[in-house]
């Protein structure tokens, strides 16, 4: 139900933000939302569109608290810490990507993505992902890209994944440090919540660790794979 309204409350528990940070966030018009009985309301699927944008401009102190939060959550519910081993495959891990310009990368990694099978519609992928780098460009600071659609349709993909590509020739991809950008990723998650965790753990693995480096040191697939695991048993550790 990616209409359904939300309270201030339910945003706070989803966004692992206090109930006063959001209500200031309202007060601010910060965050979206609609008037309901004098009362804010939220609607779900924009509040996690929002909340993506929010966690890509993170410094990396508030992201290793989100993180640490976001971690701590899904702890309780007996999910899986270990996001690496379950959404990456060295298959779908692209060393040498070829593209020159930022729509010659969207088309590559939704090739790359269309070959793990669990892809249903490329064209509405490519479309989502170009309408996202319209709104506002994923590329962040340090060279690194976090491709996702503004929304998540469940009937996307048959499970969630994330490729990497990594470019030859780095793109600018309109990273605000105008630095141009050589390392993709494309999160594809069934579910909000999974894409916001996803989403918060690779930001937590590029500021707090070695991981960007790692990569382009990398001689292959199965390497970059490794470089990644690792990564995240270092930020699981500092937990």
């Amino acid at each position: 139900m990616p209409f359904r309204l939300l309270t201030v409350e339910q945003v706070s528990e989803r966004l692992h933000l206090g109930v006063r940070e959001v209500e200031h966030l309202v007060r601010r018009g910060e965050i979206p939302f609609v008037e309901r009985g004098g009362r804010p309301s939220f609607v779900r699927r924009e509040v996690d569109a929002w909340a993506s944008q929010r966690l890509l401009g993170l410094a990396a102190v508030p992201a290793a608290a989100h993180h640490a939060a976001s971690t701590a959550r899904r702890r309780q519910s007996a999910d899986d810490e270990r996001l690496v081993r379950r959404l990456f495959r060295p298959e779908w891990i692209e060393p040498r990507l070829a593209a020159r310009t930022r729509p010659a990368a969207l088309r590559a990694m939704v090739a790359l993505a269309a070959s793990t099978d669990l892809l249903y519609d490329d064209a509405a992928l490519l479309h989502g992902l170009e309408e996202r780098e319209r709104l506002c460009p994923t590329a962040v600071e340090s060279g690194v890209a976090f491709l996702h659609t503004r929304y998540h349709d469940p009937n996307l993909c048959g499970d969630s994944f994330v490729v990497l590509g990594r470019a030859v020739q780095p793109i600018f991809a309109g990273a605000a440090d105008g630095r141009a950008t050589d390392l993709f990723f494309l999160l594809c998650c069934r579910d909000d919540a999974l894409h916001l965790h996803a989403l918060a753990r690779l930001c937590a693995m590029a500021h707090a660790t070695a991981l960007l480096d790692g990569l382009r040191e990398a001689a292959s697939a199965a390497e970059m794979l490794d470089v990644l695991a690792r990564s995240e048993e270092a930020v699981l550790r500092g937990l």
